[in-house]
C-alpha cells in the first residue's frame, strides 16, 4: 500500500438480502452441518450480471475462516450471498482456533478449498504451507471478473496490496495469497489524557523520551504492549524509519552484514530504550491468556502508548476506562526532526491450498470477496478491505484511524522473507519475542543482536 489515503473504505450501513449457506459447527459438542437462516432475495440481487469462469453448479466448496473480533456471522452472510450469486454451495467452518480444527484433516489429506488465515499466528499454519510450497498460485484470479459485476479483481484491489511479500511470498512475480481485511497499525493512546495534561503527541523519538520523563514523574509508564508479537508491525515500521525501503528490503531478506549497519543499530537502540520505559508488569501478562490486561493499562492511564491495530477497539469495547477516555492513534515518531514517520499496515490473507479439490470454484469465491456486495457485508462487522474507492465516508474512530496516512505518515508494508524450514529457528520469536527479556532484564541488547545475527545467517542460506 503506497498511498493509503486514496483507498479509505466505508463502514456500510446497508445489509444485502441473503440466501442460505451451510456452516459446520466446530464447537466442542461435535461437528454437524446446519442450514443458515435464509431470507428472501429479490431477482436484482441474484441475477448473474457477468459470466465469470464457468464452474459446475453442483460443486460444494469448503471454506475455512478464522473467527476474530469481527465475529463469524459475516462469513455466514457472505457465503449465502455467494451461493445466491453463483449457485456454488459452500460448507463453512469458522473457529477462533482454526488451525486446531482443520490441521488434523489437512495432515490426513482433507483440505479446505479456501482458507482465510493470516500469517503471524502462533501456530504458523500459513507459514508452514508457504515453506512447503502448499499454496495454489492465484495470480489468474486477479484477471477474473468479479461475480455479479463488470470489473476485474485487479481493478478492485488497491495499489500495492498484491505487490508485497505478504501476498507474493516467493518474490517470483506471482500472487499466492489474497489481501483481505486491513488495519493501520501504530501507537494507540488515550487522547483524553493528553488533552487533560496539555501534552503533545511526540513527533520525534527525542520528544518521546522527554514525554516519558514527564509521565514517569506522574507514575505513568510511557509504553506497554499486548504481547511481544505485536512488535512485528512496530519493528517493521522502525526499520523503514531507520533506513528507508532499500534497507528494509535487505533486512527482511537477511542480507549479510545488515545487522551491523548504523541503521540497524539505530533501531536496536530505540527498542532498548523503549524497553526501559515499559511498564514492568507487561512481560508477565504478554501471552494469549492475559494480553488484555496489558491493553487495559492504556484505558486506565497506567501507560501512555501501545502498538496495536484497529481491532483493539472491538476487543476493548466493554472494558472499563478512565473518565474522558478517547482513542488516539499515531505513527511511530520520526527518528529526527523532519524525518519520515511510518505506520505499518497489517492485513489478513485468504488462500487456496495447492491440494484443494475444487480450485476453480474456490477462485470464484476469492474473486467474489472483492465485490461491493461482499465488502458491505464484511464492513458491517468492521472488517475493512483494501478496495479502491469503497468510499470516503468512514465515521467515528475509523475515520480517524484510516486517515493516519493522510496526516503525514507513510505506510510500511511487508515482512521477513520466506525460507525453507531451518531446524530450531523461529525468527519472529528471536526478533520480537526477545523484547520480553529486554524489558525484564533477562537479556541485553548485545545478546539480542547476537541471536538475530546468528539466525539471520542460517535463514539467508535457506531463502526460497
Amino acid at each position: 500500500m503506497k498511498k493509503i489515503g486514496s483507498i479509505l473504505l466505508v463502514l456500510a450501513l446497508m445489509m444485502s438480502s441473503l440466501a442460505g449457506c451451510s456452516k459446520k459447527d466446530t464447537t466442542n459438542n461435535g461437528a454437524t452441518t446446519t442450514p443458515a437462516k435464509t431470507e428472501s432475495t429479490d431477482a436484482s440481487q441474484t441475477e448473474e450480471t457477468t459470466s465469470p469462469e464457468e464452474t459446475t453448479k453442483d460443486v460444494t466448496i469448503k471454506v475455512a475462516a478464522i473467527e476474530t473480533a469481527y465475529g463469524a456471522e459475516m462469513w455466514t452472510k457472505v457465503c449465502a450471498a455467494f451461493e445466491a450469486k453463483t449457485g456454488i454451495k459452500v460448507e463453512l467452518t469458522t473457529d477462533k482456533l482454526l488451525e486446531d480444527v482443520i490441521g488434523a484433516g489437512m495432515k490426513a489429506g482433507d483440505y479446505p478449498d479456501v482458507v482465510h488465515l493470516a500469517t503471524g499466528r502462533p501456530a504458523a499454519l500459513t507459514e508452514t504451507l508457504i515453506k512447503e510450497n502448499g499454496l495454489e498460485d492465484i495470480t489468474d484470479v486477479l484477471s477474473m471478473t468479479v461475480p455479479g459485476e463488470d470489473k476485474k479483481v485487479i481493478d478492485k484491489i488497491a495499489g500495492g496490496f498484491t505487490e508485497s511479500s505478504l501476498t507474493n511470498p516467493y518474490n517470483d512475480g506471482r500472487t499466492y495469497m489474497a489481501p483481505m481485511f486491513y488495519s493501520p497499525c501504530g501507537l494507540f493512546f488515550n487522547q483524553g489524557l493528553f488533552n487533560e495534561k496539555g501534552w503533545t503527541v511526540p513527533k520525534t523519538w527525542d520528544e518521546m523520551w522527554e514525554l516519558g520523563e514527564k509521565a514517569k514523574a506522574e507514575g505513568i509508564a510511557l509504553f506497554a504492549y499486548p504481547t511481544a508479537g505485536y512488535f512485528d508491525a512496530f519493528f517493521y515500521a522502525l526499520l523503514y524509519e531507520a533506513g528507508g525501503a532499500d534497507f528494509f528490503q535487505k533486512a527482511t531478506t537477511y542480507a549479510e552484514g545488515i545487522w551491523d549497519t548504523p541503521e540497524a543499530n539505530t533501531a536496536f537502540d530505540i527498542v532498548e530504550k523503549l524497553a526501559s520505559y515499559t511498564e514492568k508488569s507487561v512481560p508477565s501478562n504478554a501471552n494469549n491468556d492475559n494480553f488484555v490486561k496489558n491493553q487495559q493499562l492504556i484505558l486506565d492511564n497506567k501507560a501512555l502508548f501501545m502498538p496495536n491495530g484497529t481491532w483493539v477497539v472491538g476487543e476493548m469495547a466493554d472494558a472499563p476506562r478512565a473518565d474522558g477516555f478517547e482513542w488516539g492513534l499515531t505513527a511511530l515518531p520520526a527518528i529526527a526532526e523532519g524525518g519520515d514517520a511510518y505506520s505499518f499496515t497489517w492485513f489478513e490473507q485468504s488462500w487456496i491450498p495447492a491440494a484443494a479439490e475444487n480450485k476453480d470454484a474456490a477462485k470464484q469465491f476469492i474473486a467474489y470477496m472483492y465485490s461491493d456486495e461482499a465488502a458491505k457485508i464484511f464492513a458491517e462487522s468492521g472488517a475493512i478491505q483494501p478496495i479502491v474507492d469503497f468510499a470516503d465516508t468512514l465515521e467515528g474512530d475509523n475515520k480517524m484511524f484510516y486517515s493516519i496516512y493522510d496526516n503525514g505518515a507513510k505506510a510500511a508494508l511487508g515482512g521477513f522473507a520466506t525460507t525453507d524450514p531451518v531446524e530450531g529457528v523461529n525468527f519472529a520469536d528471536t526478533v520480537f519475542g526477545t523484547v520480553n527479556s529486554l524489558v525484564s532484564g533477562d537479556k541485553t541488547k548485545a545478546q539480542w543482536i547476537d541471536l538475530i545475527k546468528k539466525d539471520s545467517d542460517l535463514l539467508r542460506a535457506a531463502l526460497k
